[in-house]
């Protein structure tokens, strides 16, 4: 069974939900796995990931777009992905030579729905486990085989009639695979708590165009406080984040100059770090929004604070479940007392943030990229 695994995408961020499968399947005498990259450090990633092992059994193909494309790029990068549908367009032959194709990502059913690749069987990982409604769309309804984490979004998608009984598996979170949750990365020198900023690039969702900046200078101003901004990788990816689907719109500001040197605070635009979970298991009290990164979080109980800038309707709204696992402000003024809170009393919502662990990613003592590679090669 020809295999391929394609990394399609402008930042890095997707990789880490798929590469642990490449492993588990390069083992496979039933397998012949090809790695598919858009760039050279998604390839990169996947090698890294992957180890020298792996690399050597499986193929690696670098997808490249024409000239024109390229001009075109240049121009429309920073507001939408036009590179990553013409790496679909100008490289159908390469992909019509495999059988199944695993991705983290659903623009690639454009090679089906529009490239004319209808013999091909694509399989979806999602990247992350997250609650917004991005991750519940009626495009998903066109993937042959859909490997979720656990039983939360398996029966949303089922309620929503995304998927079928016949075409999903519950395989568990394959980044789980290349991570110790136990580990405690040393973020700063010194021992005070250590807050996340994890602020979202959704034009609707995000608190960061509209309390970013007073969010950080606030946290700073305090000095019993370390913070780490690192928001989600796409933020700086791009200068313009517009939404269709909330039908926004905004400007993203550059990282203010007065925070550059100052004690007790890292700005991280979207280095490795920002996607290999070395913050999230490096804190002691979240701070976000919209981020799928909460349930990552949550792999060891902490304080977490969710920032409502825009007022949102959201205790009944299954988008917004993540934010019963913690405070919700819709104030600035009130950031620092619940900062307080938490330090007070920081285990406040250990169980409600268990209980949507256990049901967000299944437990088992197979690893998840196993569990992945067996219902991958089961496909008929």
């Amino acid at each position: 069974m020809k295999i391929g695994f394609l990394y399609n995408h402008d930042a890095l961020h997707q990789v880490s939900h798929t590469a642990p499968v490449i492993v588990a399947l390069a083992s496979e005498s039933r397998a012949e796995v090809t790695v598919l990259t858009s760039s050279a450090a998604q390839a990169a990633r996947v090698r890294d990931l992957i180890g020298p092992a792996a690399t050597a059994r499986v193929r690696f193909v670098a997808l490249d777009i024409g000239p024109v494309a390229r001009v075109l790029d240049a121009g429309l990068r920073w507001i939408a992905p036009f590179r990553r549908v013409a790496v679909l367009r100008e490289n159908v032959a390469e992909f019509a030579k495999l059988d199944a194709l695993v991705v983290p990502e659903t623009t690639s059913l454009l090679l089906r729905d529009r490239f004319g690749l209808t013999d091909l069987k694509y399989v979806w990982i999602p990247h992350g486990a997250g609650d917004r409604s991005v991750g519940f769309r009626s495009v998903m309804r066109g993937f042959d085989l859909v490997l979720l984490s656990g039983a939360k979004v398996r029966d949303r998608m089922l309620a929503m009639e995304l998927i079928t009984p016949d075409n999903h598996a519950i395989v568990g979170y394959p980044k789980f695979d290349t991570v110790d949750l136990t580990l405690r990365p040393g973020l700063f020198d010194d021992d005070r708590p250590v807050i996340l900023y994890n602020p979202h690039f959704d034009p609707l969702l995000s608190s960061w165009y509209c309390w970013g900046e007073a969010v950080v200078d606030t946290i700073v101003a305090r000095r019993d406080v370390d913070l780490a901004v690192a928001p989600h990788v796409m933020l700086f990816q791009r200068r313009i984040h517009a939404s269709l689907e909330h039908r926004r719109v905004h400007w993203r500001r550059d990282i203010p100059a007065r925070w550059a040197g100052r004690d007790g605070l890292i700005v991280d635009p979207g280095s490795a770090r920002s996607v290999d979970m070395t913050y999230t298991l490096g804190a002691d009290i979240y701070i976000g929004d919209g981020s799928s990164q909460i349930y990552e979080w949550i792999a060891r109980p902490r304080p977490a604070i969710f920032l409502n800038p825009e007022g949102i309707v959201w205790r009944n709204d299954p988008n917004f479940a993540h934010w019963h696992l913690g405070e919700v402000i819709d104030d600035m003024a009130d950031l620092n007392a619940a900062i307080d809170r938490a330090l007070a009393d920081p285990h406040r919502f250990d169980a409600a943030q268990q209980d949507a662990f256990a049901r967000t990613f299944a437990p088992s003592d197979r690893p998840a990229a196993a569990r992945a590679a067996a219902a991958i090669l089961a496909l008929p």
